[in-house]
């Protein structure tokens, strides 16, 4: 199935006159900043199907003539596509009055072919454009905006659909369209894993591109508040929702979790190409954690750090090095863990800190270097 990158034309490809908004001259015209080189990569480097779709009110009336229109239309179309740059198909609105018109953005009777499911990927597809009306257009197909503008002024365009619904869709805001390149050579890698045994039944989803943003219970308050610095300090969204046998002992919950999680790390990262791959140490008042990883594609766990109490919160200190070995198996990566100190509170915290800077430094992802950090050709 084709992705789409829909893309309005006025504010977003084309600068829009700043008096009447009506671009019929081609003394009008001007393209907006970087938008040729930036369009150029997108169209080269990416599987994107690219579209226009524009509102042009009153196109063929009196007061907006076509023949007015078509210069500027074509010297658009033909000075992209000296760059590289072919739309695939091009959608005008012009219907006048607009009221309620089924073509007209944000509503969709001009893209109705996109609804194939059998073409068409519209779930990981977007809207570019400069106005709310856009976002609003990419909540009615499914898909998500990238809002070219400075902020979502919710208030600037007349909204059928409820403004959280719009703010939810909206998957980038920017006005550089080397962000935008780079926003969609690297989207957020987001992948979910349900996980059911006859002791565990674990759903987790991950967003390695998030900012920190947790829904955790996995019914030990002391491990949510672990995986919890993993979300926060690794700069990833974390949900994870876990029923395990509490009522036998903790083990099934804290290993089946952890193998989840790694195994859903190394769907996450996929091919793995511009990752820096290796990843941290930091101190945590009395103690010092130290944590290395390499997401080579072989489980490791070298471990040095010991316990002199039983537990810590509700949790064992025994399960510390399994729950890591847990998480190498699924996520085939190595870690070297090692802890100095005497707050037994400190040593694990910072431990679980540390990693998830280490996680944070070794998916990071460079859009200019797109290859793969290892001399053997896989990972």
């Amino acid at each position: 199935m084709k992705k789409v990158l829909f893309i309005d034309r006025d504010g977003t490809l084309v600068l829009e006159p700043p008096v009447d908004y009506q671009l019929d001259s081609l003394e009008k015209l001007e393209f907006y900043p970087k938008v040729f080189q930036y369009m150029a990569k997108i169209a080269s480097e990416l599987d994107y199907e690219l579209v226009m779709v524009t509102n042009q009110d009153g196109l063929g009336t009196d007061a907006f003539p076509e023949d007015s229109f078509w210069p500027a239309q074509n010297k658009i179309i033909d000075a992209f596509k000296k760059e590289g740059v072919a739309f695939a198909a091009v959608h005008i609105d012009k219907t006048f009055p607009h009221e309620n018109a089924p073509t007209r953005k944000p509503r969709t009777g001009l893209l109705t072919q996109y609804f194939d499911t059998n073409k068409y990927d519209l779930q990981h597809s977007f809207v570019l454009g400069d106005r709310i009306t856009d976002m609003e257009l990419a909540k009615n197909l499914g898909a998500k905006g990238i809002y070219l503008a400075e902020n979502p002024e919710l208030g600037a365009d007349e909204i059928e659909t409820s403004k959280q619904e719009i703010l939810d869709c909206i998957a980038l805001t920017s006005t550089d369209w080397k962000e935008i390149y780079e926003f969609l050579k690297l989207k957020d890698r987001v992948e979910e894993i349900t996980r059911n045994t006859n002791e565990t039944q674990i759903y987790i989803k991950l967003n390695l591109d998030g900012s920190g943003k947790n829904d955790i219970d996995t019914g030990l308050s002391f491990f949510d508040h672990m995986l919890d610095q993993i979300g926060r300090h690794g700069a990833m969204d974390l949900t994870i929702k876990v029923n395990g046998d509490l009522e036998v002992d903790e083990h099934h919950t804290i290993e089946d979790t952890m193998i989840a999680l790694g195994e859903l790390f190394n769907k996450a990262l996929g091919n793995k190409l511009g990752i820096e791959r290796y990843g941290f140490c930091l101190p945590m008042d009395d103690c010092l954690a130290q944590v290395a990883v390499d997401f080579g594609g072989r489980n490791w766990l070298e471990w040095d750090a010991e316990f002199k109490r039983e537990k810590i919160g509700d949790m064992p200190t025994e399960m510390f090095y399994h729950l890591f070995k847990s998480f190498t198996d699924g996520a085939k990566c190595n870690l070297n863990i090692k802890a100095e100190g005497v707050n037994e509170h400190h040593k694990i915290e910072g431990i679980f800190k540390a990693f998830a800077k280490a996680m944070k430094m070794a998916v990071k992802r460079d859009a200019n270097k797109m290859f793969l950090p290892s001399t053997k050709g896989m990972l």
